[in-house]
């Protein structure tokens, strides 16, 4: 609404009226109203949760000071969602096309995320949505997605930009002709290309992977892409998911990660910056660094309540939302194969309950009796157990719940600084 207030008053030459034009001032302040909303509105969000008894429930899995949790307000990522909307609305370009698939992609993912809370606190049924359900409603965000990008003209590409100095002549006010030059980037268009991490010559292109020439290989080099996005949509919001299981884990290493998704936004939307990095230009994608601002303020003003120990939940209305929208973000500015890098915590967290399901099946179908690779999972209830390497245990023998998070934070910042050094070092 701001954003579009100083586009109308524009002619009245306001004093600062020019920065709202900026998209770093757009950003910041994005941020920071996000986070003022989540400090000042996540309180009364809190109580009315508590009035309603939205409690979670805890099952007792034997770890120190999990019971204590149980009635702590869940549906958190409500805040999360409405701070977020909330600078979004106020700082950014609404007709622009990255804007409008995250904010969909926002609001989807939540309402899955909300009706999954709901079966569990309010029908008390602990399982929640079905896993073939909660399926369904991710493919089928990531099908949106992935079908705009595929047919819109306004979501393309530059992947090897040529800067050209334009020129043109216009008449002033006063009648005196102006030589006006402007940067401009030629051909621009739709791709199949993105970024790969570690190569110098740093773009991939999915239609390689196509089995096909002429006209059925551009079909299928599209089908293949579109797959590829439904997968890290899917993959993204699953494992934030399963990343939130302790106070303040999720929500930092998601602002981390937003973080590098918001510079690498802001860099790859400008002709200039695109030019010297070498980097896919991509027209429009500064927006996203917008939206991007605005969930890390949300983040770290959730964090405020959600830090150990929690005062509130996100719940999958928040774990969902917002892994969902990180693996949007980072496919609509051509990142996603560089999410196993700036997202290994999450990468992590979700390969070891796979690794953790598929061998005790295998080994109870084998041996009558499962064996488990890890003493829990997800990897950081592993850390919560007795009997783990000295080097990353406590002297008493358990893990506090505050160092485990505050150790996988750090290592969310290095693969963050990592993943940023690698627009260098190719």
């Amino acid at each position: 609404m701001i954003y579009y207030l100083f586009q109308l008053l524009k002619e009245y030459d306001l004093p600062g009226a020019g920065l709202v034009g900026y998209l770093s001032f757009r950003s910041l302040m994005a941020a920071l109203t996000a986070l003022l909303v989540a400090l000042f509105a996540g309180k009364k969000i809190i109580r009315a949760i508590q009035r309603r008894q939205i409690g979670e429930e805890i099952r007792d899995l034997g770890l120190e000071g999990q019971l204590a949790k149980k009635g702590t307000p869940t549906m958190g990522g409500i805040i999360i969602i409405l701070s977020t909307l909330a600078g979004v609305l106020l700082w950014e370009d609404l007709s622009n096309i990255y804007t409008i698939l995250l904010c969909i992609s926002l609001l989807w993912l939540g309402a899955l995320g909300f009706c999954d809370d709901y079966i569990k606190v309010f029908k008390h049924n602990k399982e929640g949505m079905s896993e073939k359900a909660k399926l369904i409603g991710q493919i089928s965000l990531g099908l949106i997605i992935g079908l705009t990008i595929c047919y819109s003209p306004k979501i393309l590409v530059r992947d090897d930009v040529s800067v050209k100095q334009k020129t043109e002549y216009v008449i002033d006010d006063e009648g005196q002709m102006q030589t006006v030059t402007t940067t401009v980037a030629e051909d621009i268009v739709k791709s199949t290309k993105t970024t790969i991490p570690f190569v110098k010559d740093n773009e991939f292109d999915y239609k390689w992977m196509s089995p096909f020439k002429g006209k059925w290989g551009w079909w299928s080099k599209w089908a293949i892409y579109l797959v590829m996005i439904v997968l890290v949509i899917t993959a993204c919001s699953n494992s934030v998911n399963l990343t939130d299981g302790m106070d303040g884990l999720a929500a930092g290493t998601s602002a981390i990660s937003g973080v590098v998704l918001l510079v690498f936004a802001y860099l790859s939307g400008n002709v200039i910056y695109s030019d010297y990095l070498n980097i896919m230009f991509i027209p429009g994608a500064g927006e996203a660094a917008v939206f991007m601002s605005a969930l890390i303020g949300a983040l770290i003003g959730f964090l405020w309540y959600n830090s150990y120990p929690a005062q509130v939940f996100m719940g999958d209305t928040g774990s969902l939302a917002v892994g969902g929208v990180i693996g949007v973000c980072a496919i609509l500015i051509r990142k996603e194969l560089l999410l196993p890098v700036l997202c290994g915590v999450f990468f992590v967290e979700a390969l070891s309950v796979l690794i953790q399901r598929f061998w005790f099946r295998r080994t109870k179908k084998k041996y009558g009796t499962g064996v488990r690779v890890f003493k829990m999972a997800p990897l950081h209830h592993h850390f919560q157990k007795e009997g783990v390497p000295a080097l990353i245990q406590a002297p008493s023998g358990i893990l506090p719940e505050s160092k485990i998070v505050a150790r996988f934070w750090i290592i969310q910042i290095i693969l963050a600084v990592l993943s940023v050094a690698l627009l260098k070092v190719r």
